[in-house]
């Protein structure tokens, strides 16, 4: 998708189709500043429909005459309620009501003043660009979609043209973690995630290690591997690496939990629990792959960042681990396994042990982890556990900039009674109450507590079943965003702090 700013008028953009959104209380007013003397005429047919500028309201009008022949319209509600998450959705239905008349050009015009340019121009790119996302490599045929060659961003100034590869940037790590999240288990698997982050280091310049079996042994990463002796196709342990161009100042890691398929091992998933859609189990590792794209094209000044995914698939098997079994991750402690269906948590404790081997300044992990988040938050946000205040100011900070739900939930000490084992260190899984909780204070078991710490279950956001403003139904590429832009403003702050 191109796109195009510009400060003059939307008649002057010289586009065949044109988008507008327009405030309840003020429509008319607005209209007529937009569209000069075809306002009235434009009024007349908005009327004629009922227009009332409600929020989610949409028209679609063929005009007569020169100029544009398409006008899309969409109702915006009251200004006082219109925030950058509703510009972004805004951009993101006007952006999908121009599919399929193969516009040359689109302009595109939203009320802008009530917002800083950056953040605009953000929510304008991001907005419509993943709008159009569509992933056909499945499809035996695939018929044109018909969407605008250009995108026309009326009313932000032609200076800015300059932040659009930031922007398509991090739009092309969404894009990839929706498609590796999307993707079936037959296709994307510990293997294949292994080529990508090669790829990803060919392409950008990055350091890869990959850790097979034996080397993982060595290290005696025991809950890792637990999980991975029941499946057929080897585990990899994955460590990319995105060096800055100049002094590292900050070393952050990024871990996700990388399931390619989640049978529930011996305790199998049944009933109500879409195990045909635990291909998205990777949902953690698509979102830092995804990131990493981004952040390894943009190489944010001063900051080193770690990518890191303990890959593999939970199956059924006669090596598959047993219920009541007891492992030994790699920081020692002694895991008895009560639930082969909580197996995320254990790939990730092996992942946070080596993360905090490389003493870094922070450490975020993303996993579809617990069921129970789902029940608490829903679909739309995203729960985070972090000890550390400072670090969990900066994700809302950052999620909040991103567009993406999230909201702090409790480390609640005392539910780590419930994972006590009466013959080993700890169990996996406490009791069904609070289980969200419970998963969190299992991950703090293996993290240094001098290191700053956040850990988010994306459970419920990862997946879209029906499809939202800016995600087409299924994989919504979560997470991408908020540690693209965690990561921006932790290089943004260094740099403010040396030239103090």
């Amino acid at each position: 998708m191109n796109f195009r700013c510009s400060s003059a008028p939307l008649a002057d953009l010289g586009c065949d189709g044109l988008a507008i959104g327009l405030f309840s209380s003020t429509w008319e007013q607005q209209l007529a500043g937009l569209l000069g003397p075809r306002a009235s005429e434009v009024q007349a047919l908005l009327e004629q429909r009922q227009f009332k500028g409600k929020p989610r309201e949409q028209v679609t009008l063929t005009l007569p005459g020169e100029g544009a022949k398409l006008l899309l319209v969409a109702g915006l509600g009251e200004p006082e309620h219109f925030d950058t998450q509703g510009l972004r959705q805004a951009a993101a239905r006007l952006a999908q009501a121009s599919r399929g008349w193969y516009l040359n050009s689109l302009g595109l015009a939203l009320p802008l003043e009530a917002f800083a340019p950056d953040q605009a121009l953000g929510a304008l790119v991001q907005g419509s660009q993943l709008a159009l996302f569509q992933d056909l490599r499945f499809r035996s045929e695939v018929e044109p979609s018909g969407d605008p060659k250009e995108i026309c961003l009326q009313g932000i100034a032609e200076s800015l043209q300059e932040q659009l590869p930031q922007q398509q940037a991090i739009c092309a790590g969404v894009e990839l973690a929706r498609e590796l999240v999307a993707a079936p288990p037959n296709v994307v698997n510990s293997l294949s995630l292994e080529a990508t982050a090669r790829s990803l280091a060919d392409e950008f310049g990055c350091e890869l290690t990959v850790l097979d079996e034996a080397a993982c042994r060595e290290r005696n990463m025991g809950a890792y591997l637990a999980v991975a002796q029941g499946a057929s196709i080897p585990p990899r342990f994955l460590h990319l690496v995105i060096r800055p161009n100049g002094v590292v100042r900050r070393r952050l890691v990024l871990i996700g939990k990388g399931l390619t398929f989640d049978s529930g091992g011996y305790n199998l998933k049944v009933g109500s629990s879409q195990i045909e859609l635990m291909k998205f189990d990777m949902g953690g590792c698509g979102a830092v792959l995804g990131a990493a794209r981004t952040l390894a094209q943009l190489k944010p000044e001063g900051l080193e960042i770690h990518i890191i995914s303990a890959t593999t698939e939970n199956m059924i098997s006669g090596e598959a681990i047993h219920p009541g079994a007891i492992v030994t991750a790699s920081n020692g402690k002694t895991i008895e396994i009560n639930n082969t269906d909580a197996e995320g948590r254990l790939t990730l404790a092996d992942a946070l042990v080596y993360a905090c081997g490389l003493e870094p300044d922070a450490i975020v992990d993303l996993a579809t982890l617990t069921g129970a988040c789902v029940v608490a938050l829903g679909s739309e946000i995203a729960g985070y556990w972090s000890p550390d205040d400072t670090l969990a100011a900066q994700l809302n900070a950052a999620a909040q900039r991103a567009g993406e739900g999230l909201w702090r939930m409790p480390l609640q000490a005392s539910y780590k009674e419930g994972l006590k084992s009466g013959i080993a260190d700890m169990k996996n899984t406490g009791p069904r109450p609070g289980g969200s909780i419970t998963a969190a204070l299992f991950l703090q078991e293996f993290v240094n507590a001098e290191i700053p710490w956040a850990h988010m279950d994306i459970a419920g956001t990862v997946w879209s079943e029906k499809g939202r403003a800016q995600d087409p139904a299924g994989a919504t590429g979560y997470g991408v965003r908020t540690l693209v832009e965690w990561c921006l403003a932790i290089a943004a702050e260094q740099k403010e702090g040396l030239s103090q």
